[in-house]
């Protein structure tokens, strides 16, 4: 059964953990809050050259309670499409791993990919600042959208590059672990609203979210433990 990941497969997020201990610099994440759950779903990024790693990018994804208090409020469940429901439902017939069962139900739940970034660059740049940071994950994200904007196709066919650096607001300030810093950003699009600042360590940290749940979601930046 070619494909098929036996009952005692390992949980592929205890290896990122490790990974995650590559970064030069301490992952972020949002403050702990009632709406949103770190499931440890966190992607690393990287770039390496003669000299060793240039660039590394930790992403956290968030699932999202729209009701906290009780789980088994339908308003929690996701809008899925037909095809993504059956994905859920149908169970085959052979032992899955527990973390792999974990994952398939809980995309029942709206899930806030790749929400928060960390990005470390071992060079200065323009190219790395918070706007054009900022700029590319808010880019990234909304992808995620591409039936609302009207583009069809892969997103490196057609990306969505409908944000610029102009559009970045840079006089605003976000909380850091408690201390309120300099930030910058993105309140003009329809869909999602962005905000990122510069660390105290090195690096960037950016949140890209929704705007139809931001109310839910208290935007301050936190040391992930």
């Amino acid at each position: 059964m070619t494909g098929i990941l036996p009952e005692d497969a390992p949980d592929p997020r205890v290896e990122q953990v490790e990974r995650l201990k590559l970064m030069p610099i301490p992952v972020m994440g949002l403050v702990p809050q009632p709406s949103l759950e770190d499931t440890d779903t966190v992607g690393l990024g990287y770039g390496q050259d003669a000299r060793g790693y240039s660039e590394m990018t930790a992403s956290v994804t968030y699932t999202l309670w729209r009701n906290p208090t009780d789980r088994s409020d339908p308003m929690n469940l996701a809008d899925l499409d037909e095809q993504s429901r059956r994905a859920i439902e149908d169970v085959p017939p052979w032992p899955r791993p527990a973390w792999l069962v974990e994952q398939v139900e809980r995309m029942r739940y709206p899930q806030l990919w790749e929400a928060v970034r960390t990005t470390w660059h071992r060079d200065s740049s323009e190219r790395y600042s918070v706007r054009s940071v900022l700029v590319d994950h808010v880019n990234y994200i909304l992808n995620q959208y591409r039936h609302e904007l009207g583009l069809s196709g892969n997103p490196w066919d057609q990306p969505a590059t409908t944000v610029t650096d102009v559009m970045v607001n840079g006089q605003v300030t976000v909380l850091v672990n408690g201390v309120e810093v300099p930030g910058a950003e993105v309140n003009t699009d329809p869909f999602v609203y962005g905000i990122g600042a510069e660390l105290a360590g090195g690096g960037v940290v950016a949140a890209v979210l929704p705007r139809a749940e931001l109310k839910r979601v208290q935007v301050q930046f936190t040391t992930r433990g």
